[in-house]
């Protein structure tokens, strides 16, 4: 397979396995989707990671296969091309990136679908659409704008530049930056504590941000508003401040 799903302590890295650069061809778009939508379902899948292996997260599409394509097939194609971008964008459950080497071009579109990005220090990211004369659309001209602001991100998209870790993490576009050898522990470490936390609570934060995004904030305060009474309803809350009352900040166990 082309990209596979391995679950271990409620985490689900999701993989990227193509070789030797992991070019985001038709099927593995279409079975990033397909993987999205199970660790969506999965209640053993509490947290995800995407992965590209030690040495790539992704180059970027597959140029030979999209030079084959006229405008009539893209205009066929590029639906489901987003879609698979947004079914990772929207896994109701913490997402990190895992990243390695080169994240350009769909690489870098997949990697803005995480909710935090751990990057090695040798990794590589960038838009380079512009230098075949298109322009990013898995994604990259919404979220890379949403993440680091429309200045920034024309720059990238504008230049087709690469950027290396450090500047990266200067922009706002990865959040951490590791040793390479230390990529694939701190990610699955990120998510294997957010895998014991109040699994509805997680979804109902990442919802209430990313909706608020996507609108006004008096829209956005009021899908705030319905989760976190929601969540009243739920036992983790119960059991998070009962714990907090009885025993501190901190010491809760969520089920």
């Amino acid at each position: 397979m082309t990209v596979t799903l391995e679950v271990s302590d409620n985490v689900g890295t999701i993989r990227l396995d193509r070789p030797p650069m992991n070019a985001l061809d038709v099927a593995v778009q279409d079975r990033l989707r397909e993987l999205a939508e199970e660790v969506t379902r999965r209640e053993d899948v509490r947290a995800v990671i995407l992965y590209g292996g030690e040495k790539v997260f992704a180059a970027g599409a597959d140029i030979k296969e999209m030079q084959a394509m006229d405008h009539t097939a893209m205009v066929l194609r590029s639906k489901a091309l987003q879609d698979s971008f947004t079914a990772v964008a929207r896994i109701p459950k913490p997402v990190v990136a895992a990243v390695t080497g080169y994240a350009l071009g769909g690489g870098c579109e997949l990697a803005l679908c995480a909710d935090y990005r751990i990057a090695a220090e040798n990794a590589k990211l960038g838009q380079p659409e512009i230098l075949l004369g298109l322009i990013p659309g898995a994604g990259g001209t919404q979220r890379l704008a949403r993440l680091i602001g429309p200045s920034r991100a024309k720059d990238l998209i504008f230049t087709g530049r690469m950027v290396k870790a450090e500047e990266a993490l200067t922009l706002g576009l990865v959040d951490r930056v590791v040793p390479a050898a230390e990529v694939y522990e701190q990610a699955h470490a990120w998510a294997a504590k957010l895998a014991k936390g109040p699994a509805l609570a997680l979804r109902a934060a990442k919802e209430s941000v990313d909706a608020g995004l996507e609108t006004d904030i008096d829209t956005g305060l009021t899908v705030e508003r319905n989760w976190f009474a929601g969540l009243f309803a739920t036992e983790d809350r119960e059991r998070g401040m009962r714990s907090f009352v009885e025993e501190g900040p901190g010491k809760a166990t969520f089920r």
